[in-house]
C-alpha cells in the first residue's frame, strides 16, 4: 500500500469535489489517484479466487472513476464509503458475468478457494459480514483527523472532557458526574463542555 498516494483530508476531498463541480478536470484526476488504494482494498477480499487480479483491478478502477463521477456530497457521506460500494459492484457484476451460462446462476456455484483451501461460493461474498475494508479506511483517517483537532480546535478544558468522557487514547470512559466530580465543577457544566467542544468538532466530519 506505500506505494500509492497518501489519501485526501476531509478539507482537500470538499475543496477538489467543489473544483471538480465547476469543470475542473484536473480535480478529477486528483480525486481518482487519491483514491486508488480503495480499489486494491476492496479487490483483497477476492484475492482467493481464479479470477486474474488484473481484470479485478481494471473493473474496480472503472468502479472508482464512475464513484467520483456520480458522487453526490450534499448526502452527507464520504466519497471513500460510496466509492467502495461502487468498487464491489462492478467487481460483483464481473464475476457474475464469467459465472453466466445459459442456465441461471447458482449462488451456491464454486468460485475459488480461500488460503485454508476451502471453498468460496457467490453466496459467501454477496453474504459476507466482514466489516467492509473500506469502512476500516475511513474509519482510521476519521480517527486521525479527530486526534488532530482534539489537540488545535479545543481548548485543553474541553480536550480533557472528551478524553475523559469518551475514552479516547485508550484511556477509562468517565460519566458526567464522575468527571465533574474529578474536575471539582458542576455535571450541569461538564455537560455543556462537552456539547461546545463537540460543535467545535462539528464541521471537520
Amino acid at each position: 500500500m506505500k506505494s500509492f498516494p497518501p489519501p485526501l483530508t476531509a478539507e482537500e476531498e470538499a475543496c477538489f469535489l467543489r473544483k471538480y463541480a465547476e469543470g475542473d478536470q484536473k480535480a478529477r484526476h486528483i480525486l481518482i489517484e487519491r483514491n486508488l488504494r480503495l480499489v486494491a482494498h476492496v479487490m483483497k477480499k477476492y484475492q482467493y479466487l481464479e479470477d486474474d487480479p488484473e481484470d479485478l483491478i481494471s473493473v474496480g478502477t472503472i468502479g472508482l472513476i464512475k464513484a467520483v463521477s456520480t458522487f453526490n456530497p450534499q448526502k452527507n457521506a464520504r466519497l471513500a464509503t460510496y466509492a467502495c460500494r461502487c468498487i464491489q459492484n462492478e467487481i460483483l457484476m464481473l464475476l457474475r458475468s464469467k459465472r453466466k451460462t445459459n442456465r441461471e446462476i447458482s449462488l451456491y456455484e464454486p468460485v475459488g478457494t480461500d488460503r485454508e483451501g476451502n471453498e468460496i461460493r457467490i453466496y459467501d461474498i454477496l453474504e459476507s459480514r466482514e466489516e467492509d475494508a473500506c469502512s476500516r479506511i475511513s474509519e482510521k483517517n476519521d480517527i486521525q483527523l479527530l486526534y488532530n483537532k482534539l489537540e488545535s480546535a479545543l481548548t485543553s478544558r474541553e480536550q480533557l472532557v472528551l478524553e475523559m468522557r469518551y475514552g479516547l487514547y485508550n484511556h477509562e470512559e468517565y460519566t458526567q458526574r464522575e468527571i465533574a466530580e474529578r474536575l471539582g465543577i458542576s455535571r450541569s457544566y461538564v455537560s455543556r463542555i462537552e456539547k461546545g467542544a463537540i460543535e467545535k468538532l462539528r464541521p471537520y466530519f
